[in-house]
């Protein structure tokens, strides 16, 4: 019988989490196409605000790689950040003549997740880092990937979850899941027990983000 990976110990230890990430009420009216404009605009402004502390987490994660190969990867990453998603962002806040100024972006749930995944990049080790952005980025593909089966009528909408269906954000995901897989070979029980938590504590902050379009 083959050895579990630690990506597959993390999602088996987090699966109640996990599951009801997926099952989230933002996810449901995503796939159910009843999100409503408000809400989805709600949802662009507090994640558009969310890009920046994104790519400082990965900018530590950078700083803290091991090897080349490695630091390569997440340049690649924080470019595809910085002149990829932020640009859709700019692009639908124009078409929607959407201000964030207009939006406060200091609620309790917007700011635990922002203040909760950079403290985990700022005071961890890399891997810290990659097991937060594993739950995060795991969790977009998976449901985006049932998602753009639905009908959404809303383009910018479509367009947003096509973009985690993407071959690059799917390579991303996998790419996490590998660096975990490929360190947990030499990781102790209470190493990975650690990392696993940490990846249901990124889990639940996003959770508690999903919440706030709907405040």
């Amino acid at each position: 019988m083959a050895r579990e990976t630690l990506s597959e110990r993390i999602l088996r230890e987090n699966d109640a989490v996990f599951q009801a990430m997926l099952a989230h009420r933002f996810v449901e009216d995503v796939k159910a196409d009843r999100l409503t404009k408000e809400q989805f605009e709600r949802y662009l402004v507090f994640e558009g605000a969310f890009v920046d502390t994104a790519m400082s987490i990965f900018a530590y994660a950078t700083a803290k790689a091991g090897t080349i190969a490695q630091k390569r990867w997440l340049i690649a990453v924080l470019d595809a950040l910085a002149n990829h998603q932020i640009a859709y962002f700019e692009k639908v806040f124009a078409t929607r003549a959407i201000d964030p100024s207009t939006y406060d972006v200091d609620i309790p749930e917007v700011v635990a997740f922002r203040a909760g995944m950079l403290g985990i990049a700022r005071d961890g080790g890399f891997l810290d880092t990659v097991a937060a952005m594993f739950a995060a980025e795991w969790m977009y593909w998976t449901w985006s990937k049932q998602a753009a089966a639905c009908a959404i009528s809303d383009p910018l909408l479509k367009e947003w979850v096509d973009l985690h269906v993407d071959p690059g954000f799917a390579d991303q995901a996998n790419w996490l899941k590998a660096e975990l897989d490929a360190a947990g070979e030499t990781l102790g029980d209470a190493e990975q027990g650690r990392l696993s938590g940490i990846f249901g504590r990124a889990m639940q902050l996003e959770i508690d983000f999903h919440h706030a379009p709907y405040l």
